[in-house]
C-alpha cells in the first residue's frame, strides 16, 4: 500500500521549526511576562501591517473575536436582537452570536459560491436585525460590496468572519476596507495558526481598537480597575511568539497554496472531466486558498476509495448549522436552506497545505480519475 497521505501537515512538523520555536519561547520565559507583553504588541503591529489595516487586537480565539466585535457593535443580552449569518460554517460562528446575547438568523448560501447570499440576507432583515455576519468560507471573499450596501441601508453592523481568510482581498482591497471589524482565528489548521487557540480583531478605527483592548482585558485600561464591561480573552505571549514566526512566512505559504490549487484544477480537469465541480469564486475575490473543496454526489464512495489508498480527506461541513442539535431551539427545519443542505451532502476537502508536494497532488488526482473511471 502507498505511504499515507495525511490531510494536513502543520509547520511544527517541518524541519527547523522546533529550533525557531525554542528560541522564541526561551525569550518569553526569560522576560517572564506571559500575558499582554512585547510579543503580543509586536505581533499586533505586524499582523495589522499584513492586513493593510491600522490596528490588530490579539484575543483568546476567533470565536471570542466575533463575540467582542458583536458586543462593541451594540449587541446586548435581553434586547431581542438578531444577527444574520450563513448556516454553512463551523458552529463557532453561531456560538459567538449567542454568547454576545443575540439570536442567530440564518440566510441561505449562493448555490454556486456557497457563500452568504446577499439577496437571501436581504429577505431576512427585520426591525430586530442588529448585524450581518458573513463568513469568508474556504478563504474566498463574500460579496462585500453588496453586503456593505445592505448593512448601510438598514443600519446594521457588518462584521466579517475571516477565520479562513488570512490574506484574502475583495476587488483589490483588504477586508478591513469594508467594515469596522474583521475577526480572525489562529487555530493551528488555519493559514496563519499558532500552537493552540488564538484570534485577533482588525479595524481601522482607533476608538474601536482602544475599546477592544479594554474589553478583552476585563474592561481595564490600567491597573486593576474595570472601567467598562469586559471578558477575559487575551492572546498570550507564547502564542504571539509562535505567530510572529509563522507570519514571516505567510505570504510565501499562501502563494504555495495557490500554485497547488491551480495544479489540482488542471489535473482534475484532465483526469476527471465533468465529474466534480468547485465552488465558484466571485471574480473580485482574491482568495487565500485555505481549503481545496470539490463537490460530488459520490462523496461517500470517493472518500472510502481514497482512504483505502492511503489518502485522507475531510468535510467542511457535513451538516448546516440549522440542523445541529445545539441550534434546534431556533426552530428551523430540514429544507429551510436547500442550497446549504445540498452543499453539505456534496462537499469534500482534498489535502492542501504549503508543505504538500506536487507529486502528492498528482497522486490524489490520479486516484480520483481511477475512481470516476470505474463508475
Amino acid at each position: 500500500m502507498p505511504a499515507e497521505l495525511s490531510f494536513l501537515r502543520l509547520p511544527a512538523t517541518q524541519k527547523g521549526f522546533s529550533r525557531l520555536y525554542q528560541r522564541q519561547i526561551a525569550r518569553v520565559i526569560t522576560r517572564s511576562q506571559f500575558i499582554l507583553g512585547e510579543q503580543v504588541w509586536r505581533f499586533e503591529a505586524e499582523f495589522a501591517g499584513f492586513c493593510d489595516a491600522r490596528f490588530a487586537i490579539g484575543v483568546g480565539s476567533g470565536t471570542q473575536a466575533l463575540e467582542i466585535a458583536l458586543r462593541l457593535s451594540g449587541i446586548q443580552p435581553g434586547r431581542g436582537q438578531e444577527v444574520i449569518t450563513t448556516p454553512l460554517t463551523a458552529p463557532f460562528t453561531a456560538h459567538a452570536i449567542v454568547a454576545a446575547g443575540a439570536r442567530p438568523v440564518f440566510a441561505d448560501v449562493d448555490p454556486e459560491t456557497l457563500l452568504l447570499d446577499p439577496a437571501a440576507t436581504r429577505r431576512r432583515i427585520s426591525r430586530r436585525t442588529a448585524a450581518i455576519l458573513p463568513v469568508h468560507l474556504y478563504g474566498e471573499s463574500c460579496d462585500l460590496d453588496a453586503l456593505r450596501l445592505l448593512a448601510k441601508a438598514t443600519g446594521c453592523a457588518l462584521i466579517q468572519d475571516a477565520a479562513q481568510a488570512h490574506g484574502t482581498e475583495w476587488n483589490g482591497h483588504p477586508l478591513a476596507h469594508f467594515s469596522d471589524w474583521v475577526a480572525f482565528s489562529f487555530y493551528p489548521t488555519k493559514n496563519l495558526g499558532c500552537l493552540g487557540d488564538g484570534g485577533a480583531l482588525v479595524t481601522n478605527r482607533k476608538d474601536l481598537a482602544e475599546k477592544a483592548r479594554r474589553f478583552r482585558d476585563g474592561g481595564r485600561a490600567q491597573g486593576h480597575v474595570a472601567q467598562t464591561s469586559g471578558i477575559n480573552s487575551r492572546l498570550d505571549e507564547l502564542q504571539a511568539a509562535i505567530l510572529r514566526i509563522h507570519l514571516q512566512r505567510l505570504k510565501s505559504w499562501n502563494r504555495a497554496r495557490a500554485r497547488l490549487a491551480n495544479l489540482y484544477d488542471r489535473l482534475l480537469a484532465e483526469n476527471a472531466p465533468g465529474k466534480v465541480r468547485r465552488p465558484l469564486a466571485l471574480p473580485p475575490s482574491r482568495g487565500c486558498h485555505h481549503l481545496y473543496v470539490i463537490r460530488t454526489r459520490h462523496r461517500h464512495a470517493l472518500r472510502g476509495y481514497l482512504s483505502k489508498r492511503g489518502i485522507a480527506t475531510a468535510i467542511h461541513y457535513e451538516m448546516p448549522l440549522h440542523l445541529h442539535p445545539a441550534f434546534r431551539w431556533l426552530g428551523y427545519r430540514k429544507g429551510d436552506f436547500p442550497a446549504a443542505e445540498r452543499a453539505a451532502r456534496e462537499v469534500c476537502s482534498l489535502p492542501l497545505h504549503p508543505f504538500l508536494r506536487t507529486s502528492e497532488v498528482r497522486r490524489v488526482a490520479d486516484e480520483m480519475g481511477r475512481f470516476f473511471d470505474q463508475l
